[in-house]
């Protein structure tokens, strides 16, 4: 990637194309500190609805200086536009500038329309039943849009700061530190043996030294006993302190209602924490009840997935 197309990209990031994130990424892995490149990569990434939207943030925020200026950028207008919906946007302006002239009532037509329409609905062999091989059910991942990329707004702090943490820890694999400590123990009395013969050969020196140390030590001792006596040094006890109660706040597995989004719940699903998902669609559920049914398939497709 030349200057001059880099340069056009950070002035329009929306305009990025999968042939430059592609070569962006290039740049990404000569440059891995290059703050302005990351974000373009992520933008190019957003625009392909690609998988890797969601990790390849997480390397963005590790990045960058100021994770606020990230957060604006990745929840702002720009950023969250594309070709598409600008086209779109465009052709509705253009339909509602329209004059509209020669108005005719076409309400009796359409009303014959959908009547005839309703007369075939009715009939009996217009269904064909379905056996049950022919039906496909949807998988728990399409469901929950699983490396679907999280669309953050500038309410959502909070899931942006979630998402940004680790989810869990992976088991240490205990078979090769086994190997390693067995090693150590063998090198250890190896050098251990060394130790003892070299101190074995110096034994004699040290034991002469040992008696001239002994009696400059004794008469040190005495010095300090006689100076303590002399001065009478007195100890004042300070008065007892009362214990002072501390106030345990137990921090809530779960956020409050008002910070509970759906992208919140989505980021407890990319980070396997199922359990906090369930009842992050649980709170959902009771903020939203007339979309209840769908944070109710919600969560049974993330059993499904506990399942497996």
């Amino acid at each position: 990637m030349n200057t001059k197309t880099l340069t056009y990209l950070l002035e329009h990031p929306d305009h990025i194309t999968a042939v430059q994130t592609s070569d962006m990424r290039a740049v990404i892995d000569e440059f891995p500190y290059f703050q302005s490149a990351q974000a373009i990569y992520l933008k190019g990434l957003k625009n392909q609805e690609s998988f890797t939207y969601n990790s390849a943030l997480k390397r963005t925020a590790a990045a960058t200086a100021d994770r606020s200026v990230l957060f604006d950028y990745i929840t702002s207008e720009v950023f969250n536009q594309n070709d598409i919906s600008e086209q779109i946007k465009v052709q509705e302006q253009t339909l509602r500038g329209l004059t509209i002239q020669d108005l005719q009532d076409v309400s009796n037509q359409v009303q014959t329309e959908e009547l005839a329409k309703a007369s075939q609905i009715l009939d009996p062999g217009l269904f064909v039943e379905k056996k049950d091989s022919e039906m496909t059910a949807e998988r728990p991942e399409e469901i929950l849009q699983l490396g679907k990329p999280l669309n953050f707004n500038t309410n959502e702090t909070h899931s942006f700061g979630e998402w940004l943490r680790f989810a869990a820890f992976k088991p240490i694999d205990r078979s090769k530190t086994e190997t390693t400590e067995a090693q150590l123990s063998e090198t250890v009395a190896e050098e251990t043996e060394e130790k003892i013969e070299s101190l074995a050969i110096s034994s004699n020196e040290v034991t002469q030294k040992s008696v001239l140390s002994k009696v400059e030590v004794r008469k040190r001792k005495q010095q300090i006993i006689d100076s303590f006596i002399e001065t009478n040094p007195k100890i004042n006890v300070a008065p007892k302190a009362s214990p002072q109660k501390k106030s345990i706040i137990q921090e809530p597995l779960i956020p409050s209602d008002v910070l509970m989004t759906e992208t919140l719940a989505r980021v407890y699903i990319e980070q396997n924490n199922f359990k906090k998902a369930k009842q992050a669609y649980r709170i959902l559920s009771l903020k939203y009840p007339e979309k209840s049914g769908f944070f109710a398939d919600q969560i049974r497709a993330i059993e499904q997935l506990e399942e497996k």
